[in-house]
């Protein structure tokens, strides 16, 4: 008796610590959620319910699942998506070996700045960059193949429940992702420099001060993505053009106002699959759920 006493604690136990690690959590009632986290009568207030009205009686959005709140939560949001929805490879990585594209930023293209690149909050300052971006790639490349691959929907989720509670993990394939989107960056920099056309948010990306060129945008914006802040919308739209999603966002800070739903990238193409995302405040993302 006692030892089924104990036995059950244990199991008890740890199912609560796995739920306390998942960064993704389960679906819970929008509205629900809506009235506990917003229950003042600020004119704030108000706003942010009847946001989260229009979402769940006029866009169809029954459900939330709320995502942990640091500075990889967007990245986190999108990718959560993609493997628990099996959506396939990006075009272009289908033609390239994406492990390869460190060494080939150094090699072919000439990028030994690259070596500066900092990963998070860990704040790595190795000599072995390019070693330690190959093997966050190379995850990536080995997990995105494996939930691609699985047609039944919860395996799909069982495995994201594990895969989404372990932050060492979780942390590789957000840097993974970010060195994808400064590889974009550096290859459509490469286009304009040779004057071909590039699409219109990187004209807007390039004429900033701060993002000049890939390496005063990986200095002054990606290194801090995960440690200091999180992206901002103009690294959404890269993101987004990256992965060739079309990420929708509701805004619901900016209810009844043009800006209330916005897509990254504005001019993605048609058969991109589409994520979508709600935010209360451009900070911090969740997952909602038609």
């Amino acid at each position: 008796m006692h030892l089924g006493h104990r036995l059950k604690w244990w199991i008890g136990y740890l199912q609560r610590r796995f739920k306390r690690n998942l960064s993704v959590e389960a679906e819970v009632d929008l509205l629900s959620y809506c009235a506990r986290e917003w229950k003042g009568e600020t004119p704030h207030a108000k706003l942010m319910r009847k946001a989260y009205e229009e979402l769940f009686w006029r866009r169809h959005i029954k459900c939330v699942r709320q995502v942990r709140r640091d500075n990889y939560d967007a990245l986190r949001s999108v990718l959560f998506q993609i493997f628990s929805r099996g959506l396939a490879f990006p075009s272009w990585m289908k033609e390239k070996d994406i492990v390869k594209l460190p060494e080939k930023l150094l090699f072919s293209q000439g990028c030994n700045w690259i070596q500066q690149y900092s990963f998070g909050p860990e704040k790595y300052t190795g000599s072995n960059v390019f070693g330690k971006l190959r093997k966050c790639v190379e995850l990536l490349k080995t997990q995105w193949t494996e939930f691609s691959g699985i047609k039944d929907y919860h395996k799909r989720g069982s495995m994201c429940n594990i895969l989404f509670s372990d932050a060492l993990l979780e942390c590789k394939l957000y840097e993974a992702l970010k060195f994808i989107m400064l590889y974009q960056v550096t290859e459509v920099y490469e286009q304009m420099k040779t004057k071909k056309v590039i699409p219109s948010l990187f004209r807007l990306l390039f004429t900033r001060e701060t993002s000049s060129d890939p390496l005063s945008f990986m200095m002054n914006h990606l290194n801090s993505v995960g440690d200091t802040c999180g992206l901002e919308q103009i690294d959404m739209f890269i993101l987004g053009y990256s992965l060739e999603v079309k990420i929708k966002v509701f805004r619901l800070f900016k209810f009844n106002s043009r800006d209330f739903e916005v897509c990254y990238p504005e001019e993605s193409l048609r058969e991109w699959p589409e994520i979508s995302l709600l935010t209360e405040n451009d900070r911090h993302y969740h997952i909602p759920v038609f």
